[in-house]
């Protein structure tokens, strides 16, 4: 059984750093992306190759943080291993959100399917997922954004 670390713990670090414009940027995080020079394709994760024209470079960019609700579900049961996650195993959310020139698939911070609606504003947020030692380490999830009238 794996305890959730405490503010007091070590540390903490991002599942895979190359997910982000700046990992050492924990209280705001930015996804980083790709674009391609030549048709204007955007992928998320970065990769090196375009999967639309076939070119060979692509350019790093920030991804918008915010995004609307394109799709979701929400997850019942553990995945198998190598998902690791603190314990006792809790549902989660996972959706597709539109950040305009592509959508990302990602955790949700809510898992009941009643406060989640397609269109919904979302905002990209970091999210503790397990600890490794004392180091605990976080993904990237969008939680619903709240909207002034």
């Amino acid at each position: 059984m794996t305890a959730e670390p405490t503010a007091d713990s070590i540390g903490r670090r991002w599942v895979d750093d190359a997910l982000f414009v700046d990992p050492t940027e924990t209280s705001s995080p930015v996804l980083a992306g790709a674009r391609c020079p030549r048709c204007a394709t955007t992928t998320f994760p970065h990769q090196g190759g375009c999967p639309r024209c076939g070119g060979a470079e692509m350019e790093r960019i920030a991804l918008p943080t915010t995004g609307t609700l394109w799709s979701f579900t929400v997850q019942y049961f553990q995945p198998k291993t190598p998902f690791r996650s603190f314990e006792p195993f809790e549902p989660y959310g996972v959706g597709y959100v539109d950040l305009g020139d592509v959508c990302v698939e990602a955790r949700l911070t809510v898992n009941d399917p009643d406060a989640l609606a397609l269109g919904m504003p979302m905002e990209l947020v970091g999210l503790p997922v397990f600890a490794d030692g004392d180091v605990r380490v976080d993904t990237f999830a969008f939680t619903p954004r709240e909207v002034s009238a």
